[in-house]
């Protein structure tokens, strides 16, 4: 029998007009967008389908339109397949994602979840606003030498480190500005394939986000969190976790720790889980999974 794992994108993965489609045409899907609006104040959906670009990339914007866009392919995926999504045993997402995992197992409500998400967004945005920083993507090399790039390329007082463990070859450095701009020519010296500078508002999983902790342990405190009824894989330890009190801890300690992604999946991997399927905008988690495992069984539903 099958033991399917669901897998969630997180931020990165938005694109002008993502869920458009579903909104239009399944109901159940118009219904969150409506409720999201409810919930935030502002029409989220205008945000998705119409952008512009920049609002939409937006860390503030962004994270609940992920949100709300991959719980609407959920809704596609359960009037499509209603068995993936009823026989599903595990699910995961990243960074963000993990949010998304956290309502489908049933753990947080959707308005609960949103309102999270919400203040997450708004309070990683506000701590990138204190320092400039960012992360860079470092393709082909393995993660002691990207350690290495990290560690010539930081300077006294300065943060870079290792922020996403995504799958072998692909690791993101996550730090201030200034070292951040060293990390090409280090890593090129080191024999990366390339380097990608990301377009995000500032380093995340790192301590630089430090000032977001307070405001999301706050926000976590006045939210009810069950057990999930299936296991969720945290990115900061890739374990599942039933305690609440446990699943609050590692939400804070994830905006400031690495995102251990690809030992998430091979955890999943060695549950036997198969296949995987990626719930909401993009392909870039098939793409890691592939990376991780090449025969490993994926799909997905997009938005």
């Amino acid at each position: 029998m099958s033991k399917i794992a669901l897998l969630f994108p997180g931020q990165g993965a938005q694109a002008v007009g993502m869920g458009r489609q579903l909104a239009e045409s399944l109901p159940a899907a118009r219904s969150l967008f409506d409720r999201a609006q409810a919930v935030l104040g502002y029409d989220l959906a205008e945000v998705c389908f119409n952008g512009p670009a920049e609002k939409l990339d937006s860390t503030v914007y962004s994270q609940p339109a992920l949100f709300v866009c991959s719980l609407a392919a959920l809704e596609s995926l359960k009037a499509t397949k209603p068995e993936v999504a009823a026989e599903a045993k595990a699910t995961a997402g990243l960074s963000l994602g993990e949010y998304t995992a956290l309502v489908f197992a049933e753990a947080i409500t959707f308005e609960d979840g949103l309102k999270l998400v919400a203040e997450r967004g708004s309070a990683m945005q506000a701590a990138a606003d204190l320092v400039p920083s960012g992360m860079v993507s470092v393709l082909g090399l393995d993660l002691d030498k990207v350690q290495a790039v990290c560690d010539e390329a930081r300077q006294p007082g300065e943060v870079l480190q290792i922020a996403n463990h995504l799958c072998p070859g692909n690791i993101v450095i996550s730090g201030h500005t200034s070292a951040c701009e060293r990390v090409p020519a280090i890593a090129e010296k080191a024999g990366a394939m390339k380097t990608i500078r990301l377009s995000v508002a500032g380093a995340f999983h790192t301590p630089l986000m430090a000032p977001a902790v307070q405001r999301l342990t706050s926000a976590l405190a006045h939210v009810p969190i069950k057990p999930p009824r299936i296991p969720v894989i945290s990115n900061v330890d890739a374990l599942s976790h039933d305690d609440p009190h446990e699943i609050r801890h590692l939400l804070v300690q994830q905006v400031v720790s690495p995102v251990r992604w690809e030992d998430s999946m091979r955890v999943l991997l060695n549950m036997g889980v198969t296949p995987f399927w990626e719930i909401g905008p993009g392909r870039v988690l098939r793409g890691l999974l592939k990376r991780i495992d090449r025969k490993v069984a994926a799909d997905g539903i997009e938005c």
